[in-house]
């Protein structure tokens, strides 16, 4: 049986009073969030490690997609609403028989909102047809922090990526657009230098505003990318590109995935505290 679920999440200011120097008459706000859903995807309790932003943990309970199934997952970030989003696991595309299995988000951030798009990795299993699509619609003067890690294998439980393929699709449309398709047969694309070079975790963080970062913030940016990866294990693996005036992009490549998180959230804590001006505070869900 194939699952087709779906996520409607929107992010909206609120006034809460009850905000520590907040009054009846001059409430604070903070970010709330909505949600429908058909099917087995939904969100935890909203949380507020940090204040007015509002942290979800998206949940799929089957744990993983089969051939067949879709998973649809759209969220709307109103004027001023600062969501950030992760999850509890790996998305996990198992082994098809037949039919591609699909996940589709799309992102849409109105004027002056902010996203962290932060999912834990995608992980393609052995003989797996899976399709991986993010879409991001961004209005002036919004900004999204997020990224996308996608494992081949199970190396550690010997359960090589050897039959299948992984396609992908990252896309601000008209602005930017990256799609690949790894198939396991594809030797030269595995193991080129060239390639993957025998990598079998790929990383991939970006930096995304609804209008121009402007030549200084973008240099900031990737100056604070490269710093913060200095010194890493797979410092020589990685790299921080600027493809248009509206996009900064770090990529890593390694073996697995503990150390590519390990740099992409060293690189998204800098980001987070010299271009948003907030601290590090990760998602409570990630030290469990």
């Amino acid at each position: 049986m194939s699952w087709h679920a779906r996520l409607d999440l929107q992010y909206r200011l609120q006034a809460s009073p009850v905000a520590t120097g907040a009054s009846a008459d001059s409430p604070a706000l903070r970010t709330v969030a909505h949600h429908q859903h058909d099917g087995p995807l939904r969100i935890l309790k909203s949380l507020y490690p940090e204040g007015p932003i509002c942290h979800n943990v998206l949940v799929h309970p089957p744990g993983g997609l089969v051939g067949g199934d879709t998973l649809d997952i759209r969220v709307q970030v109103e004027p001023g609403a600062h969501g950030l989003v992760t999850t509890p696991g790996a998305t996990r595309f198992y082994r098809s028989l037949g039919e591609p299995a699909l996940q589709r988000s799309s992102l849409h951030l109105a004027e002056g909102a902010r996203l962290e798009w932060l999912p834990l990795e995608a992980l393609a299993y052995n003989a797996c047809d899976a399709h991986n699509e993010l879409r991001m619609h961004l209005a002036p003067g919004a900004e999204l922090m997020g990224w996308d890690i996608t494992a081949l294998g199970l190396p550690h439980a010997n359960q090589p990526f050897e039959q299948g393929s992984f396609a992908q699709h990252i896309e601000v449309p008209g602005v930017w657009l990256e799609r690949g398709r790894i198939a396991a047969s594809d030797t030269r694309l595995l193991q080129s230098p060239l390639g993957l070079a025998g990598q079998r975790c790929v990383g991939s963080l970006f930096l995304v505003a609804g209008s121009a970062l402007g030549r200084a913030r973008s240099e900031q940016a990737l100056a604070l990318a490269r710093e913060a990866s200095a010194g890493h294990t797979l410092a020589d693996w990685s790299g921080a590109t600027c493809p248009n005036e509206r996009v900064v992009v770090v990529r890593v490549l390694g073996p697995q995935v503990e150390p590519v998180m390990q740099l992409l959230r060293a690189v998204w804590a800098s980001w987070r505290s010299q271009l948003w001006q907030l601290g590090s505070t990760p998602p409570r869900i990630w030290a469990m």
